[in-house]
C-alpha cells in the first residue's frame, strides 16, 4: 500500500528517527504551511540518552529522561508522528518502505541513530548487555542489582567473589559513568541495604584497550578521571583486549576474570541501513556526507547524528555527541527551507561546544579548548547543561529534586528487581484437576425462560452469519 502525502504545492519532509538530530529536524520545519512532516521512529518517545546511564544505576527512573514525541511536538500543526520501522529506502523513486506501508517524499532525512558493536562477536551480547535504549537500561539495572541480592544469601565465597565483581568493557565517558556510579552505590548505599556484604569485598574493573581512559580529553584530565575512579574503588586495566565473554566472566589474553556482571561500552557503530540502500559508508556504518549534510549525488537525503560520517579539515570525523546531532538537525532543517526558498544551501559548521564526563558526585572533568576544569567546578557545569537540554520544564524539575534527595541524604532511586512477568511461563504445562473442572453457574445466574429466549435468538443470530 502507498502512502501518498504529497499535497499540490504541499512539499513532503520524511524524518527517519526521533533522537537529538530528527527532533531539531522537525522543530526547525514545525508550522510551515508550504509543508508537510512525517517523523518515523520504532519508539513514540524521545530519549534523553546522556542520562541514561543513571537509569540504568536507579538514579533516575525512565520517565524522567523519557518524553512522548507526540507530546513535544504537538504545537507543530504540520508533523505528523508514526511509530514503525523503516526496512529501506528507494531514493531514485523516492519512497520510503516501512513495516506499516511505502511513503513518498520530496526531501528525506536520516537519523537512526546507532547500536552496539562487538567487533564480530555478537554472541557476547547475551553476557554483556551495552547502554543504548531504556530496555538495556533496565536489564543492566536489574543484573547489577540481581548480583547483590545474590551476594547476599550466598554461602559460598568463591560464588560470592565472583557476584561481586563488576566488569566494564571500555573506557569512554559512559565506561566511566557506569564504573563511578557502582563505585558510589557501593560506598554510600549498600551498607546500608545489604547487610552481608563488605563493601571492601566488591571489586570493579574497566577494561581499556586504549593506554588510557577517556582518550578524547588532555592527558590531563584522563588523569584526574582516573585517580576519582581509582578512589572509588575502580581498577583500570589499559592496553588490554577482550578476547572472549561467557556467563561466568571476562578474558583478557591469556588472563581470565570471574565476574557475575559484565558490561559493554566499548564500540559502536551506525545502523545497517546505509549499507542496504546502497550509500557509501566508512569502516562504522555510517553514511559519508557532503559539507551542507545531504548524501553525495542525492541531494534530496540528508543524514544526521550517529549515521553521519562528516569529515573535516584535519582528516578526523565529527564524534558521535549529542550537541552535534542537536546542530546538525537545525542545519538540516534550515537548509530545506533555502530549497523551498530558491536560495543555496549553507555549509554545515560545527560550534565545538566541548565535552565532559562525570565520575561521581562533586567528581567530573570538562573541558573546551583551553579551558579545563575538574572536580566540583566541573560537575556543577556538568550538572546545569544536562538539567538545561532535558524535553521539559517538568523533567528538569523531577531530576533537579531526584539529584537533589540523593546528594543530601546519599539516597538512591529506585532498586527494584522485577523480570518475569508471567503467572505460566512454561506453558504448555498440564493445567491443574481443578482447572478442568466444569465451571456451574451461581444459583443468581440461573437462566429464567426470557434469558432462554434471548440465546435462542443469539444462536439464531450467529448461524446466519
Amino acid at each position: 500500500m502507498l502512502v501518498n502525502f504529497q499535497f499540490c504545492l504541499m512539499k513532503h519532509i520524511v524524518i527517519v528517527g526521533g533522537g537529538f538530530a530528527g527532533l531539531n529536524v522537525a522543530k526547525e520545519l514545525g508550522n510551515r504551511k508550504e509543508i508537510k512532516v512525517t517523523l518515523i521512529d520504532k519508539n513514540n518517545f524521545h530519549l534523553f540518552q546522556p542520562l541514561l546511564y543513571q537509569v540504568a544505576m536507579a538514579a533516575l527512573n525512565a520517565g524522567e529522561i523519557a518524553y512522548p514525541l507526540r507530546m513535544m511536538l504537538s504545537k507543530y500543526k504540520n508533523v505528523t508522528v508514526f511509530k514503525g520501522v523503516v526496512k529501506t529506502v528507494d531514493p531514485y523513486n523516492k519512497i520510503v518502505y516501512t513495516d506499516f506501508g511505502e511513503i513518498e517524499y520530496d526531501s528525506l532525512v536520516m537519523t537512526c541513530g546507532a547500536k552496539h558493536h562487538y567487533f564480530g562477536h555478537n554472541e557476547w551480547e547475551e553476557f554483556a548487555p551495552g547502554l543504548k535504549t531504556i530496555a538495556q537500561a533496565a536489564e543492566i539495572r536489574r543484573r547489577v542489582m540481581e548480583a547483590y541480592e545474590n551476594a547476599e544469601r550466598s554461602q559460598d565465597p568463591e560464588e560470592k567473589r565472583k557476584l561481586l565483581t563488576f566488569v566494564i568493557v571500555g573506557g569512554g565517558p559512559t565506561g566511566v559513568e557506569l564504573a563511578g556510579s557502582i563505585g558510589e552505590m557501593n560506598r554510600y548505599y549498600l551498607s546500608k541495604y545489604f547487610k552481608n556484604i563488605d563493601p571492601k569485598e566488591i571489586r570493579i574493573f574497566i577494561a581499556q584497550s586504549a593506554p588510557a581512559l577517556l582518550h578524547t580529553f588532555s592527558s590531563e584530565l584522563s588523569a584526574k578521571a582516573t585517580l576519582a575512579l581509582e578512589k572509588l574503588g575502580v581498577q583500570i586495566l589499559t592496553c588490554c583486549k577482550v578476547t572472549n565473554i561467557d556467563a561466568n566472566g571476562v578474558e583478557i589474553g591469556h588472563e581470565r576474570i570471574e565476574a557475575g556482571t559484565v558490561l559493554w561500552a566499548a564500540g559502536v557503530r551506525a545502523t545497517s541501513i546505509g549499507k542496504t540502500i546502497g550509500f557509501s559508508t566508512d569502516q562504522s556504518g555510517r553514511i559519508i556526507v557532503a559539507e551542507d549534510l545531504s548524501v553525495p549525488g542525492y541531494p534530496d537525503v540528508f543524514v544526521g547524528g550517529d549515521q553521519a560520517c562528516f569529515a573535516l579539515q584535519d582528516g578526523g570525523t565529527l564524534p558521535g555527541l549529542a550537541s552535534v546531532a542537536l546542530q546538525e538537525g537545525q542545519s538540516i532543517g534550515r537548509n530545506i527551507l533555502l530549497d523551498l526558498q530558491g536560495k543555496r544551501r549553507k555549509p554545515f559548521v560545527y560550534n565545538d561546544k566541548g565535552q565532559m564526563a562525570t565520575i561521581g558526585k562533586n567528581s567530573a572533568i570538562a573541558e573546551r579548548g583551553n579551558v579545563k576544569l575538574s572536580g566540583l567546578p566541573a560537575w556543577i557545569i556538568w550538572l546545569g547543561v544536562h538539567i538545561y537540554y532535558l524535553s521539559s520544564v517538568k523533567h528538569r524539575l523531577f531530576v533537579l529534586m531526584q539529584w537533589g534527595w540523593s546528594y543530601f541524604t546519599f539516597g538512591h532511586g529506585a532498586r527494584i528487581v522485577n523480570k518475569e512477568w508471567r503467572f505460566y511461563p512454561n506453558l504448555p504445562e498440564p493445567a491443574e484437576p481443578a482447572e478442568k473442572e466444569e465451571l456451574i453457574a451461581d444459583n443468581a445466574c440461573v437462566l429464567d425462560s426470557s434469558d432462554l429466549a434471548l440465546k435462542g435468538n443469539l444462536d439464531n443470530s450467529e448461524k446466519s452469519f
